[in-house]
């Protein structure tokens, strides 16, 4: 199960490198509890937290956002509830990311909401490599072809950044009454995300070493546009075992590639990933996928946690 990939030079969109990287004000905490009742606003049910950052960003004060997946709950195996259900149903747009959560896939198939946004269908998944390929059906080519889809694209700026401008597009058409605000907001949005991708690109463009290790392959987007090689314990499911070849491969690959670090997140269990630290003699950090905000974050929003990982790589990395 190894996810190595040849590295690709880093791509920075063009982007005022003047620019902070402070925390966006565009929505308030409130609107992301709010429910129903919303008056002329849109309500919008968003599948997890990338999506519901995306919502609350772009429709700032004409929509009301609630969000499916909780803080601190794990969204790849997410159940929904019947009262979800419904809610969704209600929403006047759902805005989710196609084939991360099985379940509320099937729930918006099955609704009659008007406004449906997939934000896979905003930008162009990748297949990075065989991460995932025992988890595939053997009995099906397509269903293995598939698994290997990364679905993590809001880790990479420029990716998630092209999902924003297409989300901004949709609620365009649903509330034309307030185009113009979604488009200034969607501008305020993109000019963080060129700003954090010149970050990264400067921050990782000289480092000793290009390859980090991580608890699950989430990273891919993000290694491919700054030039870096991503290795997994697990494949993209989080809750996946690694074999015993598995981990002692990476144990010689950390000696040869000079890693220092094994990165492990805040909503999964950390156990594998600090036992191979111990055995390898590396250290350990977090590296935060961020599929969703708890108080172990290292930040209050999006912009925040993705400077926390930045700082975290460049010290695993030993960025000049």
């Amino acid at each position: 199960m190894n996810v190595r990939r040849r590295p690709i030079s880093g791509i920075a969109v063009a982007a005022v490198t003047a620019l902070g990287l402070g925390t966006l004000s565009a929505c308030s905490s409130d609107s992301a509890e709010a429910s129903g009742g919303g008056g002329d606003k849109l309500d919008v049910v968003a599948s997890f937290y990338p999506m519901q950052y995306l919502a609350e960003q772009i429709g700032g004060d004409h929509v009301n956002v609630t969000t499916l997946t909780e803080p601190g709950q794990e969204p790849h195996d997410l159940e929904l509830s019947t009262k979800q259900t419904a809610e969704l149903g209600e929403a006047d747009a759902v805005l989710y990311l196609k084939s991360l959560q099985p379940a509320v896939d099937e729930a918006v198939a099955q609704s009659g909401v008007k406004t449906k946004i997939d934000a896979a269908s905003l930008t162009k998944l990748e297949n990075h490599g065989d991460v995932e390929h025992e988890h595939a059906d053997e009995e099906s080519g397509s269903a293995e072809e598939e698994s290997a889809l990364d679905p993590h694209i809001w880790l990479d700026p420029v990716k998630y950044a092209e999902v924003a401008k297409g989300v901004a597009k949709a609620l365009e058409q649903a509330d034309p009454d307030h185009a113009a605000d979604y488009k200034k907001n969607v501008t305020a949005l993109t000019t963080k995300l060129d700003g954090l991708d010149t970050a990264y690109a400067n921050g990782l463009k000289n480092t000793t070493t290009k390859v980090f290790f991580t608890n699950h392959a989430a990273f891919g987007y993000l290694a491919e546009r700054y030039g870096l090689t991503q290795e997994a314990i697990a494949g993209l499911d989080p809750e996946s075992e690694p074999s015993p070849a598995r981990i002692k491969e990476l144990q010689q690959e950390a000696k040869a590639d000079g890693v220092t670090t094994v990165f492990y997140e805040t909503l999964v269990s950390d156990k594998t990933a600090k036992t191979l630290a111990q055995d390898a003699n590396l250290k350990t950090d977090v590296l935060d996928p961020l599929e969703g905000i708890t108080d172990k974050s290292e930040g209050e929003d999006y912009i925040e946690v993705m400077q926390s990982n930045l700082e975290a790589l460049k010290t695993a990395l030993g960025a000049k």
